[in-house]
C-alpha cells in the first residue's frame, strides 16, 4: 500500500473540441504532474467532471491513468455513483485497474440521511481490499456528513482510510483528524483552508490549485511538514487568489481547463451545461496565472 500523504491535484479530464476524451492529453498532464514533484494524483473526481462521464470514459480514463502512472506516485480513483450498485461497479474496476485507492462520495441526488450514508461507504469498502477515501462535500452533494458518521465508518471498515473533508468548516476538520487518529486520516478538500488544516492535523491535499501551480502546493504542504510556517505561510499568501477564485466562481473546471491551455497542456472545453469563461473571468484568471508563474520562476 502507498502512502498516501502530500499535496494530490485533482486532474481535469481534457477533452477535444468535438467534447471526446482526448486520452493521450490525460496522460500527457500526468507526465507533466510527475516530472513537477507532485505526491500523487486523483482522477475521475468532481474536477474531471465524472458525472458528465460514460461509465466506459470512466473506465478508460482510469486504465489510462495507472497505465502512464506505473506505480511511480500514487494513484486514487474517484468511484462515486448515484447508487450504491454502481458504486461497487466503479471500486471494483478502479482496484482491478491497479488504482492505489478510490475517492467515494454519497449518493448526490437521492440526498440519503447519515444511516443511509454510513451503509453505503460500508457496502462499497467491503467489496474491495483497496483504501477508500470517503468525501464529505455538501456544497456539490447536497448532503452533510455528520463527525460521527464519519468517525464510526472508519471505525468499523478497516479500509476507509481517509476523509476527503470539503464542508468548509476546520472545526470540523479538526474534530475529525484528532478524533479519528489511528484509524481515519483526514485531506483537506477546500483549497482556501488547505494551510488552516495542516495546521490542525490534515496530512493530505485534495488540490483543484494544484493543478495549475502543483509545485507551490507541494512546496506549501512539506515546509508545514517541515515546521517552516512562515514560509509557508508566504507560499499560501500567494496561492490564496487562485484558491479563492476557484472556491468562490462556481467554475473551478472551466478554470483549470482554461488555465491548462494556456500553460500549454491539455484541457479544452467542458461538456455542457458547463460554459466556457467569460472575457472578464478569463482576463481575471490570467492575471493570476501570470502572478503565480512570476513567483513559480
Amino acid at each position: 500500500m502507498k502512502k498516501l500523504e502530500g499535496a494530490f491535484p485533482v486532474l481535469i479530464t481534457p477533452m477535444h473540441q468535438d467534447g471526446e476524451v482526448n486520452y493521450g492529453g490525460l496522460k500527457q498532464n500526468i507526465e507533466h504532474f510527475i516530472n513537477e514533484g507532485v505526491a500523487g494524483i486523483v482522477v475521475n473526481g468532481s474536477t474531471g467532471e465524472f458525472v458528465s462521464l460514460t461509465k466506459e470514459e470512466k473506465f478508460k480514463a482510469a486504465e489510462a491513468a495507472v497505465e502512464q502512472v506505473n506505480e511511480r506516485i500514487p494513484l486514487i480513483v474517484g468511484t462515486a455513483a448515484e447508487t450504491t450498485k454502481d458504486a461497487v461497479e466503479y471500486t471494483k474496476h478502479a482496484e482491478a485497474a491497479g488504482a492505489d485507492a478510490a475517492l467515494l462520495i454519497n449518493s448526490y441526488y437521492a440526498h440519503p440521511k447519515n444511516h443511509e450514508i454510513y451503509e453505503h461507504f460500508k457496502t462499497v469498502a467491503e467489496s474491495v481490499s483497496l483504501p477508500i477515501m470517503i468525501y464529505n462535500n455538501p456544497f456539490t452533494s447536497g448532503v452533510y456528513i455528520d463527525t460521527e458518521t464519519i468517525l464510526k465508518v472508519g471505525r468499523d471498515v478497516d479500509n476507509i482510510t481517509h476523509i476527503k473533508e470539503s464542508s468548509g468548516e476546520i472545526r470540523k476538520v479538526r474534530d475529525i483528524t484528532r478524533q479519528g487518529n489511528g484509524f481515519i486520516k483526514t485531506f483537506c478538500g477546500s483549497d482556501d483552508l488547505a494551510l488552516e488544516s495542516f495546521l490542525v492535523g490534515a496530512t493530505g491535499w485534495i488540490s483543484v490549485a494544484g493543478n495549475i501551480a502543483p509545485r507551490l502546493a507541494t512546496d506549501l504542504f512539506n515546509c508545514v511538514q517541515e515546521g517552516n510556517i512562515g514560509r509557508a505561510w508566504e507560499l499560501y499568501d500567494k496561492l490564496l487568489p487562485l484558491c479563492n477564485y476557484i472556491e468562490g466562481s462556481g467554475k473551478y473546471v472551466q478554470i483549470v481547463k482554461r488555465a491548462m491551455d494556456l500553460q500549454g497542456l491539455a484541457g479544452g472545453p467542458s461538456r455542457k451545461p458547463r460554459l466556457p469563461l467569460t472575457d472578464e473571468e478569463d482576463a481575471q484568471l490570467k492575471e493570476i496565472l501570470d502572478s503565480l508563474l512570476v513567483t513559480e520562476k
